[in-house]
């Protein structure tokens, strides 16, 4: 098995992604949003790049049981349903329902890999469940880092090194490329208070100035959470049992 992580994905073509296993990662907040949401029983993930694509396929939907949900610059898009705090995903608001979904970075991450012969949402609080498939499958993976803007995002690949981390404890001779390396280094360095480190970050402090300190928080629990979102058929489900490798 070898890891290889990207600190961001802009500089990549979709076609890149093709035959391979890809993990996405956007702790603040993608990732722990979409975790949640289908821990929570929604039905579906529906991903996307653009606000106006958000708005165009959801025309389409049954309207009922599908709710348009994002934000721009962490704030919830006007006319939007739910923007992108893990904590309003409730069971009550998402249960049943498709969300279509789209976020300044998680979610243009989900759309580059798409093309993916496996692809998987990762955050804090999903890890251990995610790196246990990652074994049972015993495949080369790229870990993709969804960054923020044009720039990497510390507290990204501080989770891909403690990803990478707990696969080795379990998976002998795995092979690491020097980012996967660097993602350990960096997870050894700044990974020991999860909380403080998330606080701390750029996006962090965003966050923080911008009223979702209690999202920082639930962000930064570990494995509280078994949901392995899995992308198939342009959306993200639910792996069910039956697809986890016995």
């Amino acid at each position: 098995m070898k890891i290889n992580v990207l600190f961001s994905h802009i500089n990549y073509d979709e076609l890149y992604f093709t035959s391979k296993t890809a993990v996405v990662i956007d702790i603040l907040r993608a990732s722990s949003t979409i975790v949640t949401a289908l821990q929570n029983g929604a039905k579906e993930i529906i991903p996307v790049a653009s606000v106006e694509f958000a708005v165009k396929i959801s025309g389409g939907l049954f309207s009922g049981q599908t709710i348009i949900c994002g934000e721009r610059n962490t704030k919830k898009i006007e006319g939007f349903a739910l923007g992108n705090s893990p904590l309003e995903f409730t069971e009550d608001k998402v249960s049943g329902k498709s969300i279509i979904l789209y976020t300044t970075n998680g979610s243009r991450a989900v759309v580059k890999t798409k093309f993916s012969e496996n692809l998987f949402v990762a955050s804090y609080l999903n890890l251990t469940a995610i790196a246990n498939h990652l074994i049972e499958m015993n495949k080369d993976f790229e870990i993709v880092c969804s960054g923020r803007g044009n720039t990497i995002s510390l507290e990204d690949i501080v989770c891909s090194g403690k990803l990478i981390t707990e696969v080795q404890k379990l998976k002998e001779n795995v092979q690491l490329s020097d980012s996967a390396k660097a993602s350990i280094s960096l997870n050894k360095s700044f990974g020991k208070n999860i909380l403080k480190m998330l606080k701390e970050t750029e996006h962090g402090q965003i966050l923080i100035e911008n009223g979702f300190e209690k999202d920082i928080e639930y962000c930064s629990k570990l494995n509280a959470l078994e949901a392995i979102p899995t992308f198939s058929n342009n959306a993200l489900r639910l792996l069910s049992p039956q697809k986890l490798v016995a």
